[in-house]
């Protein structure tokens, strides 16, 4: 499978603008997730996974590329790079956004599973990232930007922005290995996952630039762990998760342990001073 996006055009700049930000790295948590899962149970079928996982590489990479737009953060850095809007244009960075959201159906469309798989996989993907979950998260997130919400509220804000498509990555996994009875286990185990990552990225927010690789410092007139529970109270609230998430860890089969504490172990405590 090609993960570079190849378009036949004249446009100047348009088939470089769509792969900057896929090319640019990033941690790949998402789809090292889902493909976990696949290894732990049928390592046969990893190179199918692989359309599924980047599908979700694509639709966190949109959603970090419009998350960085004037409109919302505004901020001049992502994965160590410029945004897009800084080197290209807002225009082009909204349309790449809009491709790479799009693209991530057809190339989950393409993968080679069966059609009812595909289905399945679509019907998770798009209810954890559309209208429903990350989208919804993101409009909670800017029309609440100087209100300030209730901890109830903010976990809500961050299991829809954050927490959804961290567990639509695992059941996506669990899907493909046709590991029904397992789907819904994990998918509580990643909102929970998600809302620790969520956490800290708050920390780090307090970091320097040059560590994290984006723009930091501007979430100070958002609602986040930080700005509601202090420094310290946000950290005593993720080492809480972390350690129920290394409990429940022990309590999957051996096989996804193995596979799942390889990603997890650089994580789980990665908010500790």
């Amino acid at each position: 499978m090609d993960e570079k996006i190849r378009v036949n055009t004249f446009h100047p700049f348009y088939e470089k603008a769509l792969n900057e930000m896929l090319e640019a790295g990033g941690k790949r948590f998402r789809p090292n997730l889902l493909l976990a899962v696949v290894k732990a149970y049928n390592p046969l079928l990893v190179e199918n996974a692989k359309y599924a996982a980047f599908a979700i590489e694509l639709i966190h990479t949109y959603s970090l590329i419009h998350d960085d737009l004037p409109a919302m953060d505004n901020a001049a850095l992502r994965r160590g790079h410029p945004t897009l809007h800084t080197t290209y244009d807002e225009a082009t960075a909204i349309l790449v956004g809009d491709a790479l959201n799009t693209y991530a159906f057809e190339v989950l469309s393409n993968a080679p599973m069966h059609s009812d798989v595909k289905i399945e996989l679509i019907k998770t993907l798009s209810e954890n990232a559309g209208p429903f979950g990350m989208v919804l998260g993101q409009a909670i997130d800017c029309y609440f930007e100087n209100k300030k919400l209730t901890l109830k509220e903010l976990k809500e804000l961050h299991f829809n922005k954050t927490a959804k498509m961290i567990a639509a990555s695992l059941k996506m996994g669990a899907i493909i290995v046709n590991k029904k009875d397992l789907a819904d286990k994990l998918y509580e185990f990643g909102l929970k996952l998600g809302l620790l990552f969520q956490i800290q990225d708050d920390l780090l927010d307090l970091e320097d630039e040059t560590k994290t690789g984006k723009t930091t410092g501007i979430d100070t007139h958002k609602n986040t762990f930080v700005t509601l529970l202090g420094e310290e109270g946000a950290r005593k609230e993720a080492n809480k998760l972390a350690d129920e998430l290394k409990s429940e860890l022990e309590g999957f089969d051996e096989s996804l342990r193995k596979e799942l504490s390889k990603i997890l172990e650089k994580y789980l405590y990665r908010h500790k001073k």
